[in-house]
């Protein structure tokens, strides 16, 4: 009698989700320790949130449904309460300020990074988990607080390697657009119809001005079939809207003089004029010209809680895919005003503004830039019974700052050597009894080894030569080995 197979999962990945191995880890570590110096010399302090958030806590953008997993990804506790993770960290700050409101410091300026999840279609570049790094400033509706972020967000980036004109900074302002809405007839009111014409006109760059156009009509197929509902605007009204975002102007000027008639009878279209020229007269005058902060109306942001200025950091430079395709990368920061966001909690309107840098998008379009971890040391073990030397070997070096690793494996030694190799390890130590009875040891430069094997005949010949191979006092191993990897 036969028995039955045991089944086992399949090993597989969850869509959008990922591996992340130790060079892109080091690189992420790398990126954040540099926006951090950034953020902090500016005074900004760090703070930390939990992962789960009360999904009622979690912001405008989530859907009135039984289930409110559209955008998040939820759960029900043992309470019976559904818990999300965090969309973004801006969200749970709100929820932190309106907890110690009497008690904090304002304006409250703080710092966080750290992973945030979204339930939303993957694409290039777009995973459903990855990190972010914020900086907000809550309790000032001083134009000075957003013209500051935006600074703040330029040195972040050129200090992680972007020259000026590799990258450009967009500054729009929502209640430009809330102005041509009310001139279009889309009423203020109308939270649902307004919140799919923002999500549409935030996906100007990548679906162009057709495919916006029919997300502000009846709605659009995208090439996997799916069909988005839109937002069921006249061709009259997505033609007032379209000449805002996407103007067929030939100069600033015409474009600014379009604007001007558009929002012609709009108050709070005046209104969010006004923010933006303080702004922009305060950049320019702190150095932060159009070559790093420009005027862009096509930038509006997707979320609903936005209501002031806003912004999108882009690179100028194209990005390739894993195929090697040029592909359209998209913003790799935002941010803005978000005076109603801690009112959630409060009722008290409270001023806010922050940024954003998606440090997953950035180290994904970076991928030639990254960072590397420090070299590595392997220090082998000529038999079983030589473990414990290899690990003393191996401490004395990480003592003196060095990053190594004693094999703990059960191979001989050509064994340990093909998996130094394979680790990546700069240098092989090793240690037998030969080396021992002379108080030698003998390193192994395993770059350089792999390199004279590309240029001789055969193996022994490298072999005789052992030029990538040289015994030295075991009291000089530190100063020897630093040696080596300085030529790495």
């Amino acid at each position: 009698m036969s028995k039955d197979k045991p089944t086992r999962p399949k090993a597989r990945l969850p869509r959008g989700f990922r591996d992340r191995s130790g060079a892109e880890i080091a690189a992420e570590r790398a990126m954040l320790e540099t926006i951090r110096r950034v953020y902090e010399s500016y005074g900004f302090d760090p703070l930390e949130t939990p992962a789960f958030e009360y999904t009622d806590a979690l912001g405008k953008f989530l859907p009135d449904v039984d289930r409110p997993n559209a955008g998040v990804f939820s759960l029900k506790d043992d309470d019976d309460q559904w818990l999300s993770l965090r969309y973004d960290l801006t969200a749970p700050l709100a929820r932190h300020v309106a907890t110690h409101f009497q008690t904090i410091a304002k304006p409250f300026r703080r710092y966080a990074m750290g992973t945030v999840w979204r339930n939303e279609k993957p694409g290039p570049g777009r995973f459903r988990e990855f990190t972010q790094f914020d900086a907000d400033t809550v309790g000032s509706a001083n134009p000075a607080a957003d013209a500051e972020l935006l600074m703040m967000l330029c040195d972040a980036l050129e200090a992680l390697g972007l020259a000026r004109g590799s990258y450009i900074v967009k500054l729009n302002n929502r209640k430009l657009l809330d102005g041509v809405l009310e001139v279009a007839g889309v009423a203020i009111d109308d939270t649902a119809r307004r919140g799919t014409v923002l999500r549409a006109i935030d996906k100007l760059d990548r679906l162009g001005v057709e495919g916006v156009q029919a997300l502000l009509g009846e709605g659009r197929k995208d090439d996997s079939g799916d069909f988005t509902k839109g937002a069921g605007l006249t061709h009259e009204q997505a033609h007032a809207i379209l000449a805002f975002v996407a103007p067929d102007a030939k100069d600033e000027e015409e474009h600014l003089n379009q604007i001007a008639h558009l929002i012609r009878t709009s108050a709070i279209g005046a209104e969010g004029l006004v923010e933006l020229e303080a702004i922009v007269k305060i950049l320019n005058a702190s150095g932060y010209g159009p070559d790093r902060v420009m005027f862009d109306t096509g930038v509006v942001r997707g979320l609903d809680y936005y209501t002031g200025p806003v912004w999108e950091a882009e690179l100028l430079f194209p990005v390739k895919n894993d195929e090697g395709q040029d592909v359209v990368f998209g913003s790799i920061a935002s941010g803005g005003r978000y005076d109603d966001l801690v009112a959630r909690f409060t009722g008290q309107r409270v001023p806010a503004a922050g940024i954003s840098i998606g440090v997953s998008r950035l180290l994904s379009a970076l991928k030639d830039k990254r960072a590397a971890l420090a070299p590595l040391v392997v220090v082998t073990a000529f038999d079983k019974s030589d473990a414990g030397g290899a690990l003393a070997t191996a401490a004395d070096l990480r003592r003196s700052g060095i990053r190594a690793e004693a094999y703990v494996g059960t191979g001989k030694m050509g064994d340990q050597f093909k998996y130094a190799d394979k680790r990546g390890a700069a240098i092989a130590v090793v240690e037998g009894p030969d080396e021992k009875a002379q108080g030698l040891v003998t390193l192994k430069d395993l770059a350089l080894g792999a390199e004279l094997a590309k240029s001789v005949e055969s193996r022994a010949e490298w072999t005789a030569t052992r030029q990538a191979q040289v015994s030295v006092k075991r009291t000089d191993l530190v100063a020897e080995v630093r040696k080596l990897l300085g030529g790495t």
